[in-house]
């Protein structure tokens, strides 16, 4: 007889639940950069204790999502326009290195999964879901890590990746700016598939740094606006 073995699939902690509903807050925009996270009125919310709302900011403090700041209390994380631009610096040397690294180690399968988002992409812009295309957006840039074939780069991403996806979450509410990044995207896919790396890759490195100043635009904005 053949012995089977059953993997049991362990349901989630109250932290880890707590720490999803709040890291869903901060990354799609429903709090604002820079507030203060209210361990009480959190924990009324979400219906728990203190203690796993508070276990749950310290997970998201890791994250960077969250600053957590003695006799002051927890604060969704702030960037200076500066300090994004230092962000995107970094996401710009990731992201090459893993689309050169996809393409040279799986470069069908990369295609195939680009191919399949932008289709969604093109049908979220359709529909007018700032939310889901946002979301694939952030899938789109995921997948060069994932088909890279390095786990230490998929790891260094996976540092900034939420604090991208909130930055990203606070622009795409402009319909005209996710157009112009959904051409982008699906040139993308055209030049991958073609097996044109090098001019993929400037066409990435445009398309990031493009994004980053209008990351550092809209932070701008923002703190000029309450200055005002």
């Amino acid at each position: 007889m053949v012995e089977r073995t059953r993997h049991l699939r362990r349901a989630k902690s109250l932290t880890e639940q707590a720490a999803d509903e709040i890291r869903a807050r901060i990354v799609f925009g429903d709090v604002e950069l820079g507030s203060s996270l209210s361990e009480n009125m959190l924990a009324a919310e979400l219906g728990v204790s203190k203690t796993p709302v508070r276990e749950a900011l310290l997970q998201l403090k890791s994250e960077g999502l969250v600053s957590i700041q003695p006799q002051r209390g927890s604060f969704v994380f702030d960037m200076s326009a500066s300090e994004v631009v230092h962000l995107g610096d970094l996401r710009e040397t990731l992201e090459l290195a893993a689309l050169r690294l996809a393409a040279g180690h799986d470069r069908a399968g990369l295609v195939e999964a680009l191919r399949e988002i932008v289709t969604k992409m093109r049908k979220a812009l359709d529909r007018n879901d700032a939310v889901d295309y946002r979301k694939l957006d952030a899938e789109f840039h995921r997948a060069f890590f994932d088909h890279s074939g390095n786990v230490y780069l998929l790891a260094s991403y996976l540092g900034i990746a939420f604090r991208i996806q909130a930055l990203r979450s606070r622009l795409s509410a402009d319909p005209m700016l996710n157009r112009s990044s959904y051409t982008d995207h699906e040139k993308l896919l055209q030049l991958v598939e073609s097996g044109k790396v090098d001019a993929a890759l400037a066409l990435l490195s445009r398309h990031v740094g493009g994004t980053t100043e209008d990351y550092a635009a809209t932070i701008d904005a923002r703190r000029n606006a309450k200055a005002s």
